[in-house]
């Protein structure tokens, strides 16, 4: 059996896709297909089903979509389909004498190749590196502390402040006293205690509000 007859086509077409990816993945030109996060992750929790990914988690989960890279996960899947094909043509052969239709072989290994990389998907993906971010929304700067950088802030006039985020980079934000009545002076320290919009409120380390009088 070689694999250029034509009852192995669909499985030499597979093979030459997949090198055809993985000689754009050693030379880099793969990564624009990854398009960097456009990595198929469709934006759901595939380690478990109902938190949020509704239809398409149900869907995507078991095919192992969104545990890897997607470039990752369609070379699998081709070599588990050339794999599967070309050992069932093989058996075919060896026990009735002649290989299966291409058709029929192809959609025979297609039936065993998307589950197997399904399950494969799932304990591979744990064991890949994950990108991490650094990035944090506005609302986790709340409850931390601020320097009044520029001016006084009072109501209705917000001064330029610095905070540091959990990662230690600072952002810079415009800062309202808590008390209507207060006064935030440049230089001085605060404690942002909430956010509406892009206006945070802040309270003096010796308001009321902290216990700390």
């Amino acid at each position: 059996m070689t694999l250029f007859e034509l009852y192995n086509l669909p499985f030499a077409i597979a093979i030459l896709v997949l090198l055809v990816i993985s000689v754009l993945q050693i030379v880099g030109i793969g990564d624009l297909f990854d398009g960097g996060d456009a990595d198929m992750d469709f934006d759901f929790d595939a380690d478990g089903l109902g938190t949020g990914g509704g239809l398409l988690e149900g869907a995507f989960s078991p095919l192992g979509l969104g545990r890897m890279p997607f470039l990752i996960w369609l070379m699998m899947l081709l070599a588990l389909f050339a794999t599967f094909g070309l050992v069932g043509q093989q058996a075919a052969i060896s026990l009735i004498g002649d290989p299966l239709h291409n058709g029929l072989a192809g959609l025979l290994a297609g039936a065993a190749a998307v589950p197997v990389n399904g399950a494969l998907s799932r304990p591979i993906g744990r064991l890949m590196p994950k990108d991490e971010t650094t990035a944090v929304t506005l609302d986790s700067l709340v409850r931390r502390d601020a320097e009044v950088q520029i001016g006084t802030a009072r109501q209705g006039s917000p001064a330029r402040s610095k905070v540091i985020d959990r990662f230690g980079h600072p952002h810079f934000v415009m800062v309202e006293p808590h008390d209507p009545h207060a006064a935030l002076t440049e230089g001085e320290t605060v404690l942002l205690v909430r956010r509406e919009g892009e206006t945070f409120y802040a309270v003096q380390y010796e308001h009321p509000k902290l216990g700390l009088d």
